[in-house]
């Protein structure tokens, strides 16, 4: 039995964060509900393999919650709903009519998960992955971010709070609410970087030989020899000590050959891709 077979979660969240979210609830057991716009869902425009994926083992409803069937239809889910998951901003939800005060009142055992975008008092501003990252620092211009950061570990805060939510429920007998800022989850993930760890020429930063990036004989490797252990193995089998050293020596050889070098002394040497 998985953990969360017999919990029902409807989900109204669209794009990103939401639906990753929802798959993980579903991969744990949960009958998942996906309710979606007449229109659907941006993220099948944008990446349909991507979208049918997190879609997998879910029920898809589309509905008009602007119209009153739409809404009947919603409240009809919600009476035997154990969670709901949402990704519209509080301003849009209250004038739907499913502001947290409201849903509390129609369905007492019902727990609300509501991502949005900044915390209070910017709940209601709008803003995306990109806007999150360039405030925090995480960008490097020209370049686009290479991942999704603030989405991804949104997604995954946002499991989070809907477990404590039901555990504190079966706990207590009470639902409750809570909602995930994604600006707050990809600051989560900048802590490295505002306490300097990863800055340039930080340690982390590429600042010591032994946690860096070198260029091979075709191509690069990440070398992350941190620990003391592996910075002596390392430096004792090529008889290097300092970065010139490091970068001369990974030069000599491809960079599956010292893919399979550190993999056979134990060392964390990885090609990259």
């Amino acid at each position: 039995m998985k953990i969360l077979e017999g919990v029902k979660v409807v989900t109204l969240a669209a794009n990103l964060p939401g639906p990753a979210a929802a798959q993980r609830l579903c991969g744990m057991g949960a009958e998942v509900i996906k309710v979606e716009a007449l229109s659907g869902d941006p993220m099948e425009i944008y990446h349909a393999g991507w979208y049918q994926d997190m879609l997998e083992g879910q029920t898809l409803l589309k509905l008009d919650l602007k119209s009153g069937q739409g809404r009947d239809e919603l409240c009809r889910l919600l009476e035997s709903a154990d969670l709901m998951i949402s990704a519209s901003r509080p301003a849009a939800m209250e004038r739907l009519g499913l502001g947290w005060v409201t849903l509390h009142q129609k369905y007492p055992r019902l727990c609300h998960v509501a991502i949005i975008g900044y915390p209070p008092p910017r709940e209601n501003e709008a803003g995306h992955d990109l806007t999150y990252q360039a405030s925090l620092g995480l960008l490097t211009p020209p370049y686009m971010p290479r991942t999704l950061l603030a989405d991804m570990a949104g997604a995954e805060m946002t499991v989070s709070s809907a477990l404590a939510l039901l555990l504190a429920r079966e706990r207590a007998g009470n639902s409750g609410y809570a909602e995930v800022a994604l600006s707050e989850a990809a600051a989560s993930l900048a802590v490295p970087l505002r306490y300097g760890c990863t800055a340039p020429g930080a340690n982390l930063g590429g600042g010591i030989p032994e946690y860096n990036i070198y260029q091979s004989a075709d191509g690069w490797v990440a070398v992350a020899a941190l620990e003391s252990h592996f910075k002596k193995r390392l430096e004792d089998a090529l008889n290097i000590s300092n970065m010139e050293e490091y970068r001369a020596a990974f030069a000599l050889q491809s960079s599956a050959y010292w893919q399979e070098w550190g993999q056979r002394m134990d060392v964390p040497v990885e090609t990259v891709r």
